[in-house]
C-alpha cells in the first residue's frame, strides 16, 4: 500500500478544488479560522507535513528535496480527480506551492504565498535546529515556538504548540535540512498563476522582505502587509488574511475570465469586493454557471449570447440589468445599430411599453460610452 499525504477535505464535491498547505511544526488545523468559509464556495484540500498531525514520518527521505513535498500534493491532487486547483499555503507549506506553480504551471490556477520565501535565509540555523530537535526532540523548541509564530499580544496558542510538541523529531529535523537547501528564487520568473503575498509585519521568521522578494519575483504578484501579525498571520489575524483569499480566489474561479471579459474589470472587481459570507453563494453560483460553463461554452458566440441576453431582460423589464448588458453588448462587438434592431424585434415579441423602456436606457448608456471614448 503507497503511503499518502494525512489530509482532509471540506467543502462541496463539485466544487473546484483548493489546497491549503501548512507551516513547518503545525498540523493541517492552522487552517482552521479560514476554512469554514473558504469551503462554501470550494473543494478544500488540507494535508500534514510528514510527520506532522497523521502524516506517516517516512513520507520525506533523508535529503530531500521540496519538490518530494511536492510530488506528494500532486499525487493528493491526482487522488481527487483534481487537474487543476488553487493553492494556498503559509511558509514551507508556501515554498511547495512556489515549486508546484513553477515546474507544474499548468496545475495551479491561482497561488497565494502566506509569510514564506523563496530563500529561508542562511542554511547554518536550519542545521543547527535539525541537529536539536534530533539530539533533544520537539519539546525545547515547542516552548519558544509562540515567539516566533505571534506577537506578545497573542495567547491562544496552546493547540498549535501542541502539534509541534507531538511532531516525529526525525521528520521534523529532515524538514529543517530540506528549508536549509531550498532556493526557489531562480523559479519566480517563470510562475504564470495570478500570485498573492501576504505578510506578517512583526514576523522574525520571514520577515516583510521575504514577501517583498516573492512579489518583486513573480510577474504581477500582489503583496500585503498585515499588520499586528507574526509567523501565523493567518491565525493572529484572521479576518484579514480570509478576506485577502477569498477576493483574490474569486478573482481566479472558472468563469471569472469570461465574466471580465463580458462585464469589465470595473464591474466585476466592485462585485467582488462586495461579496459578503451571505452573497458568496449566489456569486459563486453566477460565476461558474452563467459564466464558467453558458457564456463559456464555445457553441454560440458571444455576440449571438448577448443578442440573446438583451431580448431577455427587455422581456423581463429588468432595466438596470439591461444597462449593464448594453455595455456588455458593444464589448462583444455590437453597434449601436444592430443593439437598435434587436430592441425593434423586442418591441414585437415583448410589447411596445418594454421596448420603448429598453430603447430610453440603452440611448443613455450608448450617449454615454461614445463621450467616454471621444
Amino acid at each position: 500500500m503507497t503511503l499518502a499525504l494525512h489530509h482532509r477535505i471540506d467543502g462541496p464535491a463539485d466544487a473546484p478544488v483548493l489546497v491549503l498547505g501548512p507551516s513547518l511544526g503545525t498540523s493541517l488545523s492552522v487552517w482552521d479560522p479560514q476554512v469554514p468559509v473558504l469551503a462554501r464556495q470550494w473543494r478544500v484540500l488540507r494535508w500534514d507535513l510528514p510527520g506532522h498531525g497523521g502524516s506517516p514520518a517516512g513520507l520525506l527521505p533523508t535529503g530531500a528535496g521540496i519538490g518530494v513535498l511536492g510530488r506528494l500534493v500532486l499525487d493528493l491532487a491526482d487522488s481527487l480527480g483534481a487537474d487543476t486547483f488553487a493553492y494556498a499555503g503559509i511558509s514551507l507549506g508556501g515554498a511547495v506551492g512556489t515549486w508546484l506553480a513553477a515546474h507544474h504551471p499548468g496545475r495551479v490556477t491561482s497561488l497565494a504565498l502566506v509569510c514564506s520565501s523563496a530563500r529561508f535565509g542562511d542554511p547554518r540555523p536550519w542545521l543547527e535546529r535539525a541537529q536539536s530537535v534530533r539530539e533533544n526532540g520537539t519539546g525545547p523548541l515547542a516552548a519558544h515556538a509562540p515567539a516566533r509564530w505571534f506577537t506578545s499580544a497573542f495567547t491562544r496558542h496552546d493547540a498549535l504548540v501542541a502539534d509541534l510538541r507531538s511532531a516525529d523529531a526525525e521528520a521534523y529535523a529532515r524538514c529543517c535540512d530540506l528549508l536549509a537547501n531550498t532556493d526557489l528564487r531562480a523559479d519566480l520568473p517563470g510562475i504564470t498563476a495570478p500570485t498573492l503575498v501576504i505578510a506578517g509585519r512583526d514576523d522574525p521568521a520571514t520577515p516583510p522582505h521575504h514577501s517583498r522578494a516573492l512579489a518583486d519575483g513573480i510577474r504581477d504578484a500582489r503583496l500585503l502587509e498585515v499588520p499586528r501579525a507574526a509567523h501565523l498571520a493567518n491565525v493572529e489575524q484572521p479576518g484579514t488574511v480570509l478576506d485577502a483569499l477569498r477576493a483574490h480566489f474569486a478573482s481566479a474561479r472558472p468563469g471569472t475570465a469570461v465574466r471580465r471579459a463580458v462585464l469589465g474589470d470595473a464591474h466585476v472587481d466592485r462585485a467582488v469586493a462586495g461579496t459578503t459570507p451571505f452573497t458568496a453563494p449566489f456569486q459563486d453560483l453566477i460565476t461558474r454557471y452563467a459564466w464558467g460553463e453558458i457564456w463559456g461554452s464555445d457553441l454560440l458566440d458571444r455576440r449571438t449570447r448577448s443578442c440573446i441576453t438583451l431580448t431577455a431582460l427587455v422581456a423581463g423589464r429588468h432595466e438596470d440589468e439591461l444597462a449593464l448588458h448594453i455595455r456588455a453588448a458593444v464589448r462583444n462587438g455590437l453597434t449601436p445599430q444592430e443593439i437598435g434592431e434587436v430592441l425593434l424585434q423586442c418591441a414585437v415579441y415583448c410589447g411596445v411599453p418594454a421596448a420603448n423602456s429598453a430603447f430610453a436606457v440603452a440611448e443613455r448608456v450608448l450617449n454615454e460610452t461614445e463621450e467616454r471614448e471621444r
